[in-house]
């Protein structure tokens, strides 16, 4: 096993670089980069990122932005009438005077030691502003998953017990239901009908604590807590645990009609010995199988527009708003943690593989 662990960390490395360098690549030719922004807002077209830019450490005055006599060419859409010299230090500034393999190289070694650099247009590190977004996707990702998790596998144990009952039967409408239905919509409903929207004001409608959450005391900053995510997690909740309701109820269906079922049965086992004891070891490989990748999702991706709806600051907004400014160290950091973790993730479920059932041994196979 130790061998196997060592191939996938070490493969871990040309995935990294793979990820990176396409990305990077991709960028290249990506229209608008952080310099059009600049530009785009000195044009008139709003103040937003050069207001960042500004309040980021640049203080550019207007006789060094625009030119006195107008005119001039420049390589940059929208730019004439801006002093070149402007467009130089604003090159500098965002590492553009540098050819793309410089940059690049660059790149790779300040991430080999977990160095992100600084935001574009604020003023404060990369990794100092994925920790302050940390807590919001931490808590809708851990706790979607634990969730989900919790009333799927009993809920499909259950299902496949009693496969073709009334109860099999209605619980199956509701869960088809609750996953067609996008979470989104689920948010906006709750909104509506219990955070003031228009009937009941039972929970608040922003953030993920109250303003007096240092002056509480540990029982009361749980309940807070909570109480700030019982509808995010709802809306995220009810689309996640079906699919694994469904899989956990067919894997066990599955392992019931195999022979070893039947002779442990004939042996004078319980129906929960044999369930428990024997079944459900073997029926949940599957369900663990998904399990990184139901994490990574609602840990990063998952959660957007739910962040959005609940006016909650996590990665998920962090990394949409980073793509839409040209934010690219955050791009780019956000891109290299969230590969880095999924792949660690995906090595720790393939060991989950091995203590479940001893029996599989990734030792005597290739990667």
């Amino acid at each position: 096993m130790g061998a196997y662990i060592l191939r996938r960390l070490l493969l871990m490395i040309p995935t990294i670089i793979g990820i990176l360098t396409i990305t990077f690549a991709v960028v290249q030719f990506a229209p608008g980069g952080p310099v059009e922004q600049v530009i785009a807002q000195l044009s008139g077209q709003g103040g937003s990122a050069t207001d960042r830019l500004s309040g980021g450490g640049t203080d550019f005055s207007q006789d060094q932005q625009f030119e006195q006599g107008g005119g001039g060419s420049s390589k940059y859409r929208g730019a004439a009438g801006l002093d070149p010299e402007f467009i130089d230090k604003l090159e500098k500034q965002f590492g553009f005077d540098k050819p793309p393999l410089e940059r690049y190289f660059l790149m790779l070694w300040n991430y080999a030691r977990f160095d992100f650099g600084e935001s574009y247009f604020r003023k404060i590190s990369v990794i100092e502003l994925i920790k302050e977004k940390m807590p919001v996707s931490i808590s809708l990702g851990l706790w979607i998953t634990l969730v989900a998790y919790g009333i799927s596998i009993p809920l499909g144990i259950r299902k496949a017990i009693s496969d073709g009952s009334r109860f099999d039967i209605w619980t199956s409408g509701v869960i088809i239901v609750a996953y067609a239905i996008p979470g989104f919509l689920v948010g906006v409903l709750l909104i509506v009908l219990f955070a003031g929207g228009s009937y009941l004001d039972w929970f608040p409608l922003r953030g993920l604590t109250s303003e007096n959450f240092d002056e509480l005391s540990l029982a009361g900053k749980i309940a807070d807590y909570f109480w700030h995510l019982t509808l995010p997690l709802i809306s995220l909740v009810l689309a996640a645990f079906a699919t694994t309701t469904l899989l956990t109820k067919n894997s066990f269906l599955d392992e019931i009609r195999k022979q070893y079922v039947q002779t442990a049965r004939a042996k004078g086992l319980t129906e929960r010995q044999v369930l428990y004891g024997h079944v459900f070891r073997n029926a949940m490989l599957i369900v663990i199988a998904g399990f990184p990748g139901a994490f990574i999702a609602a840990f990063f991706s998952g959660s957007l527009l739910i962040e959005t709806i609940f006016s909650l600051d996590g990665l998920g907004l962090l990394g949409y708003r980073s793509i839409i400014e040209r934010d690219y160290p955050v791009v780019f950091a956000t891109l290299f943690i969230f590969s880095l973790l999924g792949l660690f993730v995906s090595l720790m479920s393939d060991l989950l593989y091995t203590w479940i059932d001893p029996r599989i041994d990734f030792e005597s196979r290739s990667v």
